[in-house]
């Protein structure tokens, strides 16, 4: 009886343990092959730093997370210009830079950002998504960098303060607050107007104190600084449209397969139309609220708009000598 007593409590001793086991037990987390940086220097929630972060999402789940993509927002790995150092060497994997910082390296990239070259944003996006677009990732492939799909930045217009602009004689002898960028001025001074370089964070007072007459910038910046409280008058000339690209570093690329390289570029380009959408939406957005805060919008009529793209043609040459034919392919689509 003690014997067959004792059988069952060992019995019961093993199932108990048993079953401890299986209930510490756990499956290991697959590890991932790669676990690569993303450089973004917008805030967390900006249409860009979402679309990076759809684009790592959807890459983690195509590759059964061999692939893992982190994306470092609010600039944490610096300025644009020091994230191009990093890609070049591998510092950085992966990044969504301004198409401006490229033309540093790449000067046949100025084609795309010439003042008053695209009709509207539809023409835009019919000259990325088609051969010239394609043809331009191959060009900044070329370099240490790999381009994979280009982001959404909106259209620039002019804004002013005591004032509108209606036509190209109203912006004579303004002086007008533009980017760190010699294409920029030289755009105002081909419209007549006299080009201020300054921080981006010093608009505001500088308008408020008439030490410049207008600025020029996107919907969601003009908003979001609060600019109409000192520049009420917002001109809808869109003067550049300076469109973003997702890029990754060539040492990064290169050591990814075949197999996992086209599952990115697919990615890559669903991303950015999922951006392009969040971007439009805020753009709307900040449009109403602007107007809602006092802004005044003026819409140049097209023929108005001609004598615009007329003045800065001389630039075309300036900055695009050597590739005029490319240039002009995208002017001559500008009606179809």
């Amino acid at each position: 009886m003690k014997s067959k007593s004792r059988r069952l409590l060992i019995i019961l001793l093993l199932v108990i343990i048993a079953g401890s086991i299986v209930w510490v037990y756990r499956p290991q987390e697959s590890v991932p092959d790669y676990v690569f940086s993303y450089a973004e220097n917008q805030a967390e929630n900006y249409p860009t730093t979402l679309g990076g972060k759809y684009f790592a999402q959807l890459v983690e789940e195509r590759t059964d997370g061999r692939i893992k993509i982190l994306v470092q927002h609010s600039g944490e790995r610096g300025a644009e210009s020091e994230v191009i150092e990093q890609l070049k060497y591998g510092g950085i994997d992966f990044a969504r830079i301004s198409l401006s910082e490229l033309t540093n390296d790449i000067k046949e990239l100025n084609v795309l950002q010439m003042p008053y070259l695209y009709r509207d944003s539809t023409h835009m996006w019919r000259v990325l998504d088609g051969e010239i677009g394609d043809y331009f990732l191959e060009v900044v492939s070329e370099s240490e960098l790999v381009g994979r799909s280009w982001y959404d930045a909106g259209a620039r217009n002019f804004y002013t303060k005591d004032r509108p602009i209606r036509k190209l004689e109203d912006i004579s002898g303004m002086k007008i607050r533009v980017q760190e960028s010699n294409l920029m001025a030289d755009m105002v001074k081909c419209l007549g107007g006299e080009p201020v370089k300054e921080a981006y964070s010093e608009v505001y007072s500088m308008l408020e104190r008439s030490e410049v007459q207008g600025a020029e910038n996107n919907w969601p910046s003009y908003e979001a600084m609060q600019h109409f409280e000192v520049a009420k008058y917002y001109t809808i000339d869109e003067h550049t449209r300076v469109p973003e690209i997702q890029v990754c570093s060539k040492h990064t690329w290169d050591k990814i397969s075949a197999e996992d390289q086209q599952i990115i570029m697919e990615c890559a380009k669903e991303s950015a139309i999922y951006q392009r959408e969040l971007w439009t939406a805020q753009e709307e957005e900040a449009e109403q609220l602007a107007i809602s805060g006092g802004a005044q919008i003026i819409r140049l009529p097209a023929t108005e708009k001609l004598k615009f793209q007329q003045a800065v043609e001389p630039l075309y040459e300036k900055y695009c000598g050597s590739h005029m034919e490319l240039l002009n392919e995208i002017i001559q689509s500008r009606n179809e």
